[in-house]
């Protein structure tokens, strides 16, 4: 078996042209602060054709210390820094009660682009997160009402009870509320955007703001 994974590994392309177009960049005209670059970098992901570009890596530390990650979904991204939302009962919220530090990365293989984004996490307003939540579908809101994130399920069959009785809450009553849906924002100390280079001189650009002026540099690949 680890034969077969490993032939399969050496198959495989990355960023192969039939796919993967990738764009000049030029650091130099990148703008002062990173918010206009990732508005503009994720537009184009979208016009390019990547699948769920809004979809990132959140990468925590539990209360050890120890890394934590998974894929979640990006919420909004403006001056008070870039969101997304869980339950604060959650894995990842009580890790974010404990550590609350954070790391997101986006990955846009389509244009062999990634982004990813370092800083201090804290809460939004509760009136704030419901009202994101019911700008959502009634899935995200049944979803929500099933709850108990990341406790141990007994079986299938309690989930698929729980999920069609959040279901039929949710049809019913569009703006009930879950107590325990949270919107978190991380707020940037340091963002990187890294475009792949088919020589491999990939350019890597990171802002920094150390003292609250945002500042450029350029990392080796």
């Amino acid at each position: 078996m680890a034969t077969d994974l490993h032939e399969l590994l050496r198959s495989l392309r990355v960023w192969d042209p039939e796919v993967t177009e990738l764009p000049v960049f030029d650091p130099e005209t990148a703008p002062g602060e990173p918010l206009p670059l990732f508005t503009a970098w994720f537009a184009e992901a979208v016009a390019a054709g990547e699948r769920e570009p809004h979809t990132m890596t959140l990468a925590t530390a539990d209360e050890e210390g120890l890394p934590d990650a998974r894929i979640v979904m990006l919420h909004g991204a403006d001056t008070d820094g870039w969101s997304f939302a869980t339950h604060t009962t959650s894995r990842k919220g009580r890790q974010l009660a404990a550590h609350p530090y954070a790391a997101l990365t986006f990955y846009w293989p389509v244009l062999g682009r990634q982004v990813r984004v370092r800083g201090p996490v804290s809460v939004a307003p509760a009136e704030e997160a419901q009202a994101d939540l019911h700008a959502r579908s009634t899935g995200a809101l049944a979803a929500a009402l099933t709850g108990r994130q990341s406790e141990v399920l007994g079986s299938a069959e309690e989930l698929a009870r729980a999920s069609e009785a959040a279901w039929e809450h949710a049809r019913q009553d569009p703006a009930a509320e879950s107590r325990t849906w949270t919107l978190y924002r991380l707020r940037p100390e340091e963002v990187e955007f890294f475009q792949g280079d088919s020589a491999r001189r990939h350019l890597r650009l990171r802002y920094r703001r150390p003292t609250g002026a945002w500042a450029k540099e350029l990392l080796w690949p």
